[in-house]
């Protein structure tokens, strides 16, 4: 099986099932390259072993996976080494340090001694842990052992990452250290598949988004197609000073199909033509503003992924 050469990743009719259970349903989907995956779905839909299967952890399966051409059947170092892997619990050797894992980790991806020490020194920096690097592994928390888990995935610069949930479990400051570095990645040409349950995450960085559902790839394309296949009415926000008197001042201006009231003066207001924002945003304030009624705040405001992903789910059934 040959890739047609735009995709790192090519996966082909993936069938995996435990005991009587099918898991995975002839799965086929592709990656482009440099691309941010993000793959999302219901538990129990089939993401881990997915990810398994792709990182040669599973390989009792019916199908294959190409990785930039080269099918995961005939595992080997030159795979090894084009692959990156963070599971969804990163699980070290308690008692050595940090510096002990990375350097077991880079020798068995194929770096030199040499390259161990530089890229150790430059991946501990990237994620804030160089004080870490002499502590015992057992000694970390949670958020700081999933730092050294990304720090191993990346060591060796591998052409694909492929990240079981990387952001679970890491505070704030952290998930955009995450996520900055990804696009980062991203731009160098490292392609990026990676599933998580914070929806809000996958929004911010993913160029593609994959939707599983009962082993069956439902959806993969990008957001703005997402949401011009199931996305609601464009939806204005509209604050004002002074309280609106009725509904009908807005509910007559052209354009709008519905207006939901929050409070006196703040509105949800649906529009009929997502096309006609801009004008519907105009003529909601010269309408207002007619009346003697100040405008706070109007923008538009569309539906977040996970929002989208609801409707996906409504529109096609339980996924």
């Amino acid at each position: 099986m040959v890739g047609n050469g735009g995709e790192m990743v090519a996966v082909r009719g993936l069938y995996k099932r435990y005991k009587e259970l099918p898991v995975l349903l002839n799965l086929s989907f592709d990656i482009p390259r440099g691309s941010i995956f993000g793959y999302i779905g219901p538990n129990g839909s089939g993401k881990t072993t997915t990810i398994k299967i792709m990182t040669g952890l599973i390989r009792d399966f019916q199908g294959d996976v190409m990785i930039e051409g080269r099918s995961i059947r005939n595992w080997g170092k030159e795979l090894s080494s084009m692959i990156g892997y963070l599971p969804q619990q990163t699980s070290l050797q308690e008692w050595r340090t940090v510096d002990q894992s990375l350097h077991t980790f880079g020798r068995l991806s194929g770096l030199s001694e040499n390259e161990v020490k530089e890229r150790m020194a430059e991946v501990v920096d990237v994620l804030g842990i160089s004080e870490y690097r002499e502590r015992k592994v057992s000694k970390l928390s949670g958020g700081t052992l999933q730092k050294v888990g990304m720090a191993q995935a990346m060591l060796h610069r591998p052409k694909l990452l492929v990240l079981d949930e990387p952001v679970a479990g890491l505070d704030p400051e952290s998930r955009v250290l995450f996520k900055g570095l990804f696009r980062k990645l991203s731009r160098e040409g490292t392609t990026i598949f990676f599933s998580s349950h914070i929806l809000s995450d996958i929004e911010d960085i993913a160029d593609t988004i994959g939707i599983l559902g009962q082993g069956m790839m439902r959806y993969i394309g990008s957001m703005d197609e997402l949401r011009a296949r199931v996305g609601r009415t464009t939806e204005i926000r509209l604050e004002t000073v002074e309280p609106v008197p009725s509904d009908a001042l807005l509910e007559r201006i052209p354009g709008i199909s519905k207006v939901e009231r929050v409070a006196d003066n703040r509105f949800h207001i649906m529009l009929e033509d997502l096309r006609e924002v801009d004008a519907v945003v105009d003529r909601t304030i010269r309408a207002v503003m007619a009346e003697s009624i100040h405008v706070r705040a109007i923008h538009p405001n569309r539906q977040s992924l996970e929002s989208l992903y609801l409707s996906y789910a409504d529109a096609e059934g339980k996924l």
